[in-house]
């Protein structure tokens, strides 16, 4: 077993490269390689403690300093894998003094590890800001890859996953979450949201009233003890939460893409009202053309339709 290493005098600020650190996994203690100058955006665990990485450990062992979202839930992680770098909050209010202050860290030569509470930093949790500066500056920026709760998801839903388009929290209010549902209705691809346990019956039920008949996965609890992925259409999951009431713990929800068909019928349906604007304003042959383009149906299609309701107009 390597022997313990005093983790107090950690960089040199000569050279910009410390002196690594320790940790302690599968019951061994290891030495860490020296971190260059830079910042580290570290994924962390999402649930299970034994999902992080030994690329990640052994950053977080040699930095100089974990920039933490809550200090004590990153105090937990260090503590079980015998980490003793010291701890700095970074969170979402910090602001442009705390951000200068970590930036004029890493000039002098420092090695600072970003993490945020559980998954990847930046994904719906703050850190943009202190990357976006540190690159600005030509600081270096290194990722430190692991779980992620949108990957995870992803990979049990059942969904296609070639391609996807991630949301964050859509709003708390229901009129801006339905308005933001329409927004979203057109993305070809697999749709991902997180949501808060509380709203999650009304969330599905205006996705199954605003998206139509969707297949959808609602995924809570990843790599945790009580992990469930529960799949169905929106409407169908709406009125299963609706009953049981809100579930707890972390939840992501995935809802499939339109099916051809639905979207056809959602075309067919506003075809007449798009055309009845178009051809307030232009010939038949130019409001038909610019519908089509609008609604992906043909031309010939939109055409003939247009024909129909200028005869009815008279």
């Amino acid at each position: 077993m390597p022997r313990p290493i005093d983790n107090r005098t950690r960089r040199s600020p000569r050279t910009g490269r410390g002196t690594g650190g320790v940790f302690t996994a599968f019951g061994l203690a290891a030495e860490a390689e020296p971190l260059e100058a830079g910042l580290y955006v570290v994924a962390t665990p999402i649930g299970n403690l034994r999902d992080i990485s030994l690329r990640a450990l052994a950053t977080l062992a040699a930095a100089d300093a974990v920039l933490a979202e809550d200090t004590r839930v990153t105090k937990h992680l260090l503590a079980h894998y015998g980490i003793a770098t010291p701890l700095v909050s970074y969170h979402e209010h910090s602001g442009e003094i705390v951000r200068e202050r970590m930036l004029t860290r890493v000039r002098e030569g420092q090695a600072l590890a970003l993490v945020s509470d559980a998954g990847t930093p930046l994904v719906s949790d703050p850190g943009y800001k202190l990357v976006q500066a540190a690159i600005e500056e030509g600081l270096p920026v290194t990722p430190i890859p692991g779980p992620s709760a949108i990957l995870s998801a992803l990979v049990v839903s059942g969904l296609p996953s070639d391609r996807f388009f991630f949301e964050g929290f859509l709003p708390a209010k229901a009129g801006a979450r339905r308005a933001r549902l329409e927004a979203l209705a057109g993305i070809p691809g697999t749709l991902m949201v997180f949501e808060s346990p509380h709203r999650l019956p009304e969330m599905l039920a205006d996705a199954a009233d605003v998206l139509g008949p969707r297949p959808a996965v609602v995924a809570r609890e990843l790599t945790k003890m009580f992990e469930t992925v529960r799949r169905g259409t929106l409407a169908t999951l709406a009125g299963e939460f609706a009953e049981e009431g809100p579930p707890k713990g972390e939840i992501v929800v995935l809802i499939g893409e339109a099916s051809d068909e639905s979207r056809r019928e959602e075309a067919e349906t506003g075809l007449d009202g798009a055309l009845g604007r178009a051809l307030a304003t232009h010939s038949i042959k130019d409001a038909a053309a610019l519908v089509a383009a609008e609604t992906g149906l043909s031309k010939r299609e939109v055409y003939a339709r247009a024909l129909v309701l200028a005869k009815e107009k008279g």
